[in-house]
């Protein structure tokens, strides 16, 4: 019998860094990257800050804005995935620099954006370092530079609550994100799977300390396909359905301007991917 399939754990310091997260966002869409700069002790309050947050009911006061897509999504509110009619289980507060937030949560949050979107652009430079010279001439302009003044990037505060007993929901259906790249902090519970180019599904590496990173459909279309945007989703096992789960993805977005291909715009990308989702 054939050992089980996971990701590699890939030290952000080792002198093979490149390579290795390279390799295995190539065949996976997916990176598991452990001794990286962002501050777990500063990761452990905003959970358990935003678990309080979320628990008050507080959340109506910062009702999402169906336009600028900053605040509060209820769970009536919340995306689901394309091809799904069912939203997710799941409630979240979007954070942009310039958006709405509680003041007394927003400076761990804003701190926290600032060291991600900063790691962010490096693990771009390792991507745009390592690319064919067939794929980089398709670029309109250099990974980093997608990003740079861009208002889209956003921090996702994930809040999945317990599953109704003898409901059978998925807390996030299988979706493949829209941005260039997702950088996510270890969850404070298991439930992340990807599914392989086979059609199997395995379970992302739940370690304390690690940081996931995931290829968008962003990059898959600036790309020309070279990096995969795999498909994922949160599964509520028995084991865990009881027990809310926290999460804090930050996704890396291009101004609106960026041309991705010749299909698409950042804008034009966007707006299609939000429609889908419901979410507009």
């Amino acid at each position: 019998m054939s050992a089980p399939v996971t990701l590699p754990q890939i030290v952000y310091e080792a002198p093979d860094f490149d390579a290795r997260f390279m390799a295995s966002l190539h065949e996976y869409g997916f990176a598991a990257v452990t001794n990286h700069p962002l501050e777990g002790g500063r990761i452990s309050r905003i959970y358990s800050d935003w678990r309080a947050f979320f628990e008050s009911g507080d959340g109506g006061v910062f009702e999402m804005d169906p336009v600028k897509q900053d605040g509060y999504f209820s769970l009536h509110q919340a995306e689901h995935a394309k091809g799904f009619l069912e939203r997710d289980h799941k409630e979240y507060f979007q954070f942009y620099p310039w958006g709405r937030c509680p003041n007394s949560l927003r400076a761990d949050l804003a701190t926290h954006f600032d060291a991600a979107v900063a790691l962010g652009v490096q693990l771009l430079a390792c991507i745009a370092r390592s690319l064919p010279q067939t794929v980089t001439s398709c670029l309109s302009e250099p990974l980093r530079d997608m990003i740079q003044g861009s208002e889209r990037t956003m921090l996702r505060v994930l809040h999945y609550p317990p599953v109704p007993t003898a409901q059978s929901l998925m807390r996030a259906a299988p979706h493949e994100d829209i941005n260039l790249l997702t950088l996510l902090p270890a969850a404070d519970g298991p439930g992340l799977e990807l599914q392989l180019s086979s059609g199997e599904w395995i379970s992302v590496p739940h370690q304390p300390g690690q940081i996931i990173v995931n290829i968008g459909d962003m990059l898959q279309e600036a790309t020309q396909g070279y990096l995969p945007s795999t498909t994922h989703r949160v599964a509520a096992t028995t084991a865990d359905s009881s027990v809310s789960r926290m999460s804090l993805p930050l996704f890396l977005h291009p101004r609106p301007d960026v041309v991705l291909s010749p299909r698409y715009t950042a804008r034009q990308y966007l707006m299609q991917r939000l429609d889908e989702l419901g979410v507009m």
